[in-house]
């Protein structure tokens, strides 16, 4: 029997053999999920999935049993932007933006929308009484009738039920506009779909005959004080006139008048007088042949004069003939001859007397006019002065009455466009009562809670894993630990085939050569090569079974294993003797190993923890005890159990080659392999490797 621990020399202490390890920080555990663990993940979580589905679910066929039906009906309405060309000087001159149109039929969607609009809609459907509308319920109803009814106005109520069961849209690339009410009943859906149509209509034609009266009314405004400085131009015109004596006839002053009548006088005169001193002096150059002019060819008498001589020159040609010179006949026409040619003489002398005096009157009449046309001249030179501030004036009178005639016309014609309706926009569609419902689509809406409840379910599930993420992956965990996965086994939670048994040992004969290639320690090392197998305290099972099965599979290879069992025995009331009594030096390892029964493993239960050890002598017999079991064995197997709750297990810690840990794959939380990754270091040591555990599998 070993002496007591007190009783251990110091030179023998475990310090001496090997010293207290360095603390070394654990790694931060790693959530990172890859996407082949989605499936996973929902495979694992998806009970909540389900859950969420068939809760949405339900809810939505809750809602749309208990929710009434509503029915919509559409208006339609086209808005041409270029408005009826009824007057040429329309008040609403009619413009097409450069995108067609486009925009300025878009802002009509919110003059549908209006308050104005909307109003005139509920005046014409006496919608305020209609108890689905103007917000008044059946509790409101009741509560009316016994406390009394409020026969208050309703119409802010409406209008904000009306507006919220209204959508006005417009069509893509059309320039139409529809107006889509909704309401409990068909016919009321239409019903106010239409009316909403025409109280459109009716306040565009509104807008627009107030717009002309308003314009009507501004013009007319200024026409007064238009006319009274048409008044004011007009006196200042015709002061100025008086004070100056400027007379007016056809719109020209009087003096201007004469001065230019006076001046065509003139130029007549001129012309006649010019004329008849050209004519006396012809007359004058004539001399002694007067009869050779113009006037004397032009005279009657004289050419009647002339055709009397030519007769009797002819007659006395003849008498002289016939007769003879003494004839008394001869005698007599010679006589008539000579008084005929003083008669001509005379008439010519006569003519001469006349050009004379003609030409002196016309003179003196030439002179009288140049006198006049003189005096004119000096009065004119006066009244021109006068006359420029007289044509400012007058155009100042022009221009004002031009301005109060445009403006007495355009008010004329703004009048008369109150009455016409130049809006190029009619309702090319009546609303009619809807036939199906369109709220609540049944079909639509549970269609829409399975597909959301499965989104939201996903995405519940990837919350939760995100919040309490588990070990997904070898990979995953080999990020977490920093060392390797030797292997996946599979789950005993089904009855397993022959086929699954030899894969289990395969795996962990795998284990077993990844660890013995891995493993680097002298040919003359004194310990037994040892293997601590751990996991948290909800993979007592697993780790259980993982460490069992490897060390059946070393024995499988021939090897002699030793089996020590942390966990055997814990909590009996009288328990067995077993390694916590050889940690303690109470009992050598022979003492308290034994085989079980059928197997060629040598199995060691955790002991009697009657006495509590010192970390340093502690390790002394736990060297000691390896070093025991080199001669017997050649693996030793250690269940460590859950390290974070129980550090009785530090020496074996210490003294272990390899440390693995077991987790679930899907199911143990990465904040326990933290936790038992970080009790690992807090003893001094690292994972070495790690192997799991596929329930699913």
């Amino acid at each position: 029997m070993q002496p007591p621990l007190l009783m251990v020399p110091q030179q023998n202490a475990p310090e001496a053999i090997a010293p207290a390890p360095a603390y070394y920080a654990p790694a931060p555990a790693q959530a990172t999920v890859e996407l082949g663990d989605l499936g996973r993940i929902l495979l694992r979580r998806r009970f909540l999935i389900l859950l969420t589905v068939a809760l949405l679910t339900a809810v939505t066929l809750v809602y749309t049993m208990l929710t009434p039906a509503l029915y919509s009906s559409t208006a339609q309405i086209i808005i041409d932007p270029q408005d009826l060309q009824v007057v040429t000087n329309d008040v609403n001159p009619s413009r097409i933006s450069p995108d067609g149109g486009i925009t300025q039929v878009e802002s009509q969607v919110s003059v549908a929308q209006s308050n104005g609009v909307l109003l005139r809609a509920i005046a014409a459907t006496d919608l305020t009484h209609n108890p689905e509308f103007n917000g008044q319920g059946v509790l409101d109803r009741w509560l009316g009738m016994v406390f009394g009814s409020d026969d208050g106005d309703r119409t802010a109520e409406t209008l904000d039920a009306l507006r919220r069961r209204l959508a006005v849209k417009r069509d893509d690339k059309v320039l139409v506009l529809n107006i889509i009410v909704t309401a409990k009943s068909a016919d009321l859906a239409a019903k106010l779909a239409n009316a909403i149509a025409q109280a459109y209509l009716d306040d565009q034609a509104a807008a627009r005959s107030k717009a002309a009266a308003d314009a009507s009314d501004a013009i007319s405004a200024r026409l007064e004080d238009q006319r009274k400085r048409v008044e004011q131009a007009a006196n200042a015109v015709e002061t100025y006139k008086a004070e100056h004596n400027m007379v007016m006839a056809a719109g020209n002053l009087v003096s201007d008048q004469e001065l230019t009548d006076l001046n065509t006088q003139l130029t007549a005169a001129q012309t006649r007088t010019a004329q008849l001193k050209a004519q006396v002096d012809q007359l004058r150059r004539q001399g002694s042949a007067p009869d050779a002019t113009s006037e004397a060819m032009r005279s009657p008498v004289i050419a009647s004069l002339r055709a009397q001589e030519a007769t009797l020159v002819d007659q006395i040609s003849q008498f002289g003939t016939a007769l003879g010179p003494r004839h008394p006949s001869m005698i007599s026409a010679q006589q008539q001859l000579s008084d005929l040619r003083k008669l001509i003489s005379r008439e010519l002398g006569r003519l001469v007397a006349a050009a004379e005096t003609d030409y002196e009157r016309a003179l003196a009449n030439q002179k009288e006019l140049e006198a006049k046309m003189a005096s004119l001249k000096g009065k004119s030179l006066d009244t021109d002065q006068a006359s420029v501030k007289l044509r400012e004036l007058q155009r100042d009178l022009d221009a004002v009455r031009t301005v109060y005639a445009n403006y007495l016309q355009r008010a004329q014609e703004t009048r008369e466009q109150t009455n016409v309706n130049s809006t190029n926009a009619r309702i090319i569609s009546q609303a009619m009562p809807a036939l199906k419902k369109s709220w609540p689509p049944k079909g639509l809406l549970v269609f829409g809670a399975i597909f959301g409840g499965l989104a939201l379910g996903i995405g519940m599930a990837l919350i939760a894993e995100y919040l309490s993420p588990t070990v997904l992956s070898a990979n995953q965990m080999q990020s977490a630990i920093e060392a390797p996965v030797l292997g996946v086994l599979p789950g005993r939670g089904r009855r397993r085939s022959g086929a699954a048994a030899q894969k289990t040992d395969a795996v962990a004969g795998l284990a077993l050569q990844r660890i013995a290639a891995a493993t680097r320690r002298p040919h003359d090392w004194p310990l037994v090569p040892s293997i601590l197998v751990a996991s948290p305290a909800d993979d007592k099972a697993q780790r259980s079974r993982v460490a069992w099965q490897l060390a059946n599979a070393a024995a499988a290879r021939g090897r002699r294993v030793l089996f020590i069992d942390i966990n055997a025995g814990k909590g009996q009331k009288d328990p067995q003797p077993g390694v916590l009594d050889v940690l303690r030096g109470e009992y050598p390892l022979e003492a308290v190993s034994r085989y079980a029964p059928g197997s060629s493993v040598a199995l060691v239960g955790r002991g009697r923890p009657t006495a509590v050890f010192q970390e340093a002598q502690a390790l002394y017999f736990a060297h000691r005890m390896l070093a025991e079991a080199n001669h017997s064995f050649e693996l030793v197997v250690v269940d460590g159990g859950a390290l974070a709750d129980d550090l009785n297990v530090l020496p074996l810690v210490a003294m272990a080659d390899e440390i693995l840990l077991v987790a679930r794959l899907n199911a143990t939380p990465m904040r326990d392999v933290a936790s038992t990754s970080e009790a690992v270091s807090v003893m001094g040591r690292l994972p070495t490797g790690a192997v799991l555990v596929d329930e699913a599998a």
